[in-house]
């Protein structure tokens, strides 16, 4: 039984996050518990310079007209996420999930999934969340802070849910791909379902390399094959995946410095931008 915190906001993206978590937890036979939190600087308003010539009673009553604003807005965010939480739950419900449960805190997404996430065994969020709507090209930052501070296995889902069909492991022989590839031949969730391990190199001993220790892990799986491409690594895997076709792209998440990253870019968050399947990635 694989336990399952799935995190929802306003965004797009909160029926797919829930239609996803609905079919792992069918396939596990496992809990899902929905995670909203209002961000701390949710509807923060300007601060505001009242030193200048304004009159002391006129600031107080500014300051107390600004409290009051400041509380009004707060109420409206508590009652916008019950009701979130609550047809999130229906969906699951109906979904046929057994058990839902509901949490709803104040806070930073990513501390409060890092708090959470110890009771889970998979956690499920959106490609983008309620400011990232409208840009397409990006990663939500929220996103990408969950990605670099869990320890669990994380799924990114995109804004249209399609049942899981086929998995492609993207496997480059580090400990994260083999983490990776070792989930997908081992998870009850994934029983059943066809894979694909896409090994991209330009050399033929790395290559070779990275096929053997595939095929370790693999041996005995009725339903896999290892493919080996040249070229560069988004490239080859992309040109695998068949988009909105039911795939789930399996990778290790950041196998470089965070300087590295910084000069030449990163893998895992271009795929995750790149691709319109669900990620499911590993540390």
């Amino acid at each position: 039984m694989a336990r399952i915190l799935a995190a929802i906001d306003a965004s797009a993206y909160a029926t797919s996050i829930c239609d996803h978590a609905a079919w792992f937890a069918a396939r596990t036979a496992g809990p899902v518990e929905l995670l909203h939190v209002i961000d701390r600087d949710e509807g923060a308003r300007p601060r505001l310079d009242l030193t200048g010539n304004i009159g002391l009673g006129a600031r107080s009553a500014l300051l107390e007209e600004l409290t009051r604003a400041d509380e009004a807005r707060a109420k409206i965010a508590q009652e916008h996420g019950r009701i979130l939480l609550a047809e999130g739950r229906q969906r699951l419900l109906d979904a046929g999930v057994g058990h839902v449960s509901e949490i709803h805190r104040n806070g930073e997404l990513a501390e409060t999934v890092i708090e959470l996430e110890a009771r889970a065994d998979l956690v499920v969020i959106g490609k983008r969340g309620e400011s990232g709507n409208y840009s397409p090209g990006h990663l939500g930052s929220k996103v990408e802070r969950v990605l670099r501070g869990s320890s669990r296995p994380v799924l990114i889902v995109p804004r249209v849910y399609m049942p899981i069909t086929r998995t492609v492991v993207a496997f480059d022989g580090g400990p994260s791909a083999l983490k990776a590839l070792k989930h997908v031949v081992h998870s009850s969730a994934l029983i059943g379902i066809p894979c694909l391990v896409v090994i991209v190199s330009g050399n033929a001993a790395q290559a070779k390399r990275r096929s053997d220790a595939a095929r370790e892990v693999i041996d005995g799986h009725p339903s896999a094959l290892i493919m080996v491409l040249k070229g560069g690594v988004e490239a080859g895997i992309t040109s695998q995946l068949r988009q909105g076709a039911g795939d789930l792209l399996v990778m290790g998440a950041y196998g470089h410095s965070r300087i590295r990253e910084l000069i030449i870019g990163s893998t895992t968050t271009q795929m995750i931008r790149s691709t319109k399947v669900p990620v499911l990635l590993f540390r």
